[in-house]
């Protein structure tokens, strides 16, 4: 397993931007994927990018496509989550995640969690 940390989360306004950040550590090689989840009250935990450390293949939900962008940068070990054209439905707690199991957007394939960062997109 590897630790993960997010931060960037936050409160902001419907049609702004946040960039979630997700650093990796504790172990010397990089997870195969890096997902970002979301758990909103009375909803289970929804997958929202995920993204590839050799390739930098990535896949988006429906629901964020062309509003949010993942990314990577190898060599400081953080994954990205880039939200725009925020929405009030986008309010929830963002999670980063890693998985060695190869490409999957099943929450419960990723074995490694952050802790969690809120973010709120009011209307």
């Amino acid at each position: 397993q590897v630790e993960l940390v997010e931060s960037g989360g936050g409160l902001v306004q419907a049609g702004g931007s946040l960039r979630l950040s997700c650093g990796v550590s504790g172990r010397t090689f990089s997870p195969y994927v890096m997902g970002w989840f979301r758990h909103a009250p009375g909803k289970g935990r929804e997958f929202v990018a995920a993204i590839t450390w050799s390739t930098g293949s990535t896949a988006t939900a429906p629901s964020v496509k062309g509003r949010f962008i993942i990314s990577r940068d190898n060599a400081l070990h953080t994954v990205y989550l880039q939200m725009n054209s925020l929405k009030p439905e986008d309010t929830a707690v963002y999670y980063c995640a890693a998985t060695e199991r190869g490409w999957t957007d099943a929450p419960s394939e990723y074995n490694s969690w952050g802790q969690g960062t809120q973010v709120t997109v009011s209307s």
